[in-house]
């Protein structure tokens, strides 16, 4: 059987209601343990600002993340599967996959935040990214793509 490969598709106006909801789901028990509010409009906001991505294995849509960047760093600021497809090496093949976007846009830095509780912190670790801070609940990290080309 040929398994279509993974890829990041963009992601349409069409495709928010989807996005919102699968944040939410993974992000609610967070936002709860850190005594935070979820505000659906501010995830609608960001959605015209943000670059927005399909994970996807042919038609199959696997999960999503957004991005946004600055002069030195590509911002994962989020990156969510379904449950079904969590633990199968999406997640990071997704990090390598932006980790070569960074590097084709000549951007030296990867960034993310994640809560501090949230075990996706050692996919993060193994991905390469290291912790530069933490606050109460949050931990940024990072992972250094090396200088950009000139």
């Amino acid at each position: 059987m040929n398994v279509p490969p993974l890829r990041l598709g963009p992601a349409s106006e069409a495709d928010r209601n989807f996005a919102r909801d699968l944040t939410r789901r993974a992000m609610l028990p967070y936002y709860q343990q850190f005594d935070l509010r979820w505000v659906e409009e501010a995830f609608d906001q960001a959605w015209s600002w943000r670059e927005q991505f399909l994970i996807q294995r042919g038609d199959q849509v696997l999960g999503f993340c957004s991005l946004s960047q600055d002069t030195q760093a590509l911002f994962i600021r989020e990156l969510h599967l379904l449950p079904a497809f969590r633990g199968q090496g999406v997640g990071s093949w997704a990090l390598e996959e932006l980790a070569n976007w960074s590097r084709q846009r000549r951007l030296p830095l990867l960034r993310l935040m994640v809560f501090s509780s949230n075990p996706a912190r050692r996919l993060y670790t193994r991905a390469g990214f290291i912790e530069m801070g933490q606050d109460a609940c949050f931990v940024r990290m990072q992972r250094n793509l090396g200088k950009p080309r000139t």
